[in-house]
């Protein structure tokens, strides 16, 4: 019965993890300057993206050490969804 919700679930995990992968590269090339961040589609997509991303990576900040400007949150965040979606598919799926 809980076969459905528990994949529903497990492809929103992955989803949000490339979410999140996309978010990560597109601020790389912004900060190396090989993207315009004043082109508009540029523009729209990355607050689009810092929209979708910035909420669940804020608590994480807080509890990170300061490394001098390399941000692993988003290298945290991925872990843990893994692990989450790993748990979720092993006590509620059987896989």
């Amino acid at each position: 019965m809980l076969d459905p919700f528990v994949n529903l679930f497990s492809n929103l995990i992955q989803l949000y993890i490339w979410v999140l992968i996309i978010w990560t590269v597109l601020s790389m090339l912004i900060s190396f300057e090989i993207v315009n961040r004043h082109q508009q589609l540029v523009w729209r997509i990355e607050y689009a993206l810092n929209k979708l991303v910035e909420p669940a990576l804020r608590p994480i900040r807080k509890y990170m050490p300061d490394l001098g400007g390399i941000d692993l949150s988003p290298v945290v965040l991925i872990l843990g969804l893994n692990f989450l979606d790993s748990l979720l598919r092993h006590y509620l799926f059987g896989l």
